[in-house]
């Protein structure tokens, strides 16, 4: 299985590129800003084919270059009905300072959509490129996060988990429609619920496994206090 991991725009925010091999199809997860042209170069260098888009929730650091990506390919792009609101209006999703800094850096819209937007919900399985994304919801982040688990060759599960957790960390829930209780609950069942040996790819920063952020995270340590 090829997953190639794409730190892009000015937040460094996790694109993902995943195959069962090259010279085939592939899924795209999280291209947000500045992800367009990396996401090009993998699939030149691997002849890759996209065949959809899976964004784990609704951010504009996550998102952005999506409706691009998705238009050139002909390909449907997938997200919770929760943040589908944030595409059309990114501001919500931060705080008041934060927002205007956001409507400088984006402009003033209105910001495009994907032109085939479909909706994803927990326990739903996706058969996509020849491979099944099983989808969890997990709010916490923001109303609508989602991690998708995929099967590696050697049967151990990926987790691509956006911004529910990270090394060592875990996503804020002081933005507007973040919930601290709901995001512990997700936690506890996304990933102290699942194996250790579990790989995570979040949405910032370098990859981690269960196993790790269970015995070294605070937060997870917290929840499992």
């Amino acid at each position: 299985m090829l997953i190639a991991a794409l730190p892009s725009g000015p937040l460094a925010a996790n694109c993902y590129v995943l195959a069962p091999a090259p010279g085939g199809d592939c899924v795209i997860v999280d291209p947000g800003q500045e992800a367009s042209a990396q996401v090009a170069k993998v699939l030149a260098e691997h002849d890759l084919t996209p065949a959809a888009i899976l964004l784990t929730h609704g951010h504009f650091d996550h998102v952005w270059s999506a409706p691009e990506l998705a238009e050139a390919h002909e390909v449907p792009v997938y997200l919770h009905p929760a943040d589908h609101g944030l595409l059309t209006e990114p501001a919500a999703g931060v705080d008041a300072g934060f927002a205007a800094q956001l409507q400088m850096l984006l402009g003033p819209g209105p910001y495009p959509v994907p032109p085939d937007l479909r909706e994803v919900a927990g326990d739903q399985t996706l058969a996509l490129a020849g491979v099944e994304f099983a989808v969890e919801h997990t709010p916490g982040h923001t109303p609508g996060s989602v991690v998708y688990t995929v099967t590696a060759e050697d049967g151990d599960p990926v987790m691509f988990a956006g911004d529910l957790v990270f090394a060592g960390s875990i996503g804020r829930t002081d933005f507007p429609g973040g919930d601290a209780a709901e995001m512990n609950r997700s936690l506890a069942s996304a990933v102290l619920g699942r194996p250790d040996a579990t790989r995570i790819l979040p949405g910032h920063g370098p990859g981690t496994t269960v196993e790790r952020e269970r015995a070294t995270n605070p937060y997870l340590r917290d929840i499992a206090g």
